[in-house]
């Protein structure tokens, strides 16, 4: 089974600016660059999707751009770039420069921001061009702002939408009933993908395994199908919980009990179809 990974990060230090890294030690110094990723990974890994790494404001679109020249190299085949749809100013001209710039989708991190920002007409109006486009659009939210995540995808019903990190379910404090109806309600909506990505770093650490993710794959693999979900590794963050060697077979033994068409749907088949790769 060869998977795509469509949540790789870069950690390119000294070339942009990562504050967030500054309280979290396993990612505080140092780079993560595709070399290390390369050397992990082998030929488990068939291809990849760059995905924007929460950069400092000032740096977002320096990341994209830099990112665009690494495209076509160690199986980068495309980048979901970083974009500001609260912002009308300098909107449309970025949009239309990631048109070059090798750009499959765009994201902008709603969990650092206040949860009204993406309920917004302006956030709104800007993320149906992104649609219009024909591109996706990564939500990334805690579980608790799942309801948010519903209203944003009902309201833009011709985006495509991927939701992150599983909907980042609070594993290690017993968080499955608080999370399960708003994965529910955000299936129901025919325009979102889920991306099996990130769980880990929400487990207690030592704690990581097939067997205490089972109930949350299974419950996102019931609400949504395999034809709607995809997979992401999430490094170098996954090394938060467990690494990047671990993740990928925990992975395999989830999928193991699937048949061979739904284990490449969620391996690359929706990945393929929603990322155009």
């Amino acid at each position: 089974m060869q998977l795509i990974d469509t949540h790789q990060h870069l950690i390119l230090r000294g070339q942009l600016g990562y504050s967030w890294t500054a309280g979290v030690p396993a990612l505080a110094q140092g780079s993560f660059a595709p070399a290390d990723y390369a050397a992990l990974t082998g030929d488990k890994i068939s291809a990849s999707v760059f995905m924007e790494t929460g950069v400092d404001d000032a740096d977002y679109r320096a990341e994209a751009r830099l990112v665009a020249g690494l495209v076509g190299m160690g199986g980068i085949r495309g980048q979901v770039a970083s974009i500001r749809p609260e912002e009308d100013a300098g909107f449309d001209d970025w949009l239309a420069e990631c048109a070059g710039l090798h750009v499959c989708g765009f994201r902008r991190i709603l969990h650092v921001v206040p949860d009204d920002l993406s309920q917004s007409q302006t956030f709104r109006r800007n993320l149906r061009k992104i649609g219009a486009a024909g591109l996706p659009f990564d939500i990334c939210m805690f579980a608790r702002q799942l309801p948010l995540a519903e209203a944003l995808i009902a309201a833009c019903p011709d985006q495509m939408f991927v939701l992150d990190h599983c909907g980042n379910p609070d594993v290690a404090g017993g968080g499955f009933d608080a999370w399960a109806p708003g994965i529910a309600a955000v299936a129901a909506l025919p325009n979102v993908v889920v991306k099996l990505s990130g769980i880990t770093t929400n487990c207690t650490p030592g704690t990581v395994s097939a067997t205490t993710l089972k109930p949350f794959f299974n419950y996102l693999l019931h609400s949504f199908g395999p034809d709607r979900m995809l997979w992401g590794s999430d490094w170098p963050v996954v090394n938060l919980a467990t690494g990047l060697p671990d993740w990928i077979a925990i992975t395999h033994t989830l999928l193991a009990d699937l048949s061979q068409a739904e284990r490449t749907a969620i391996a690359s088949g929706t990945a393929q179809r929603v990322y155009r790769i």
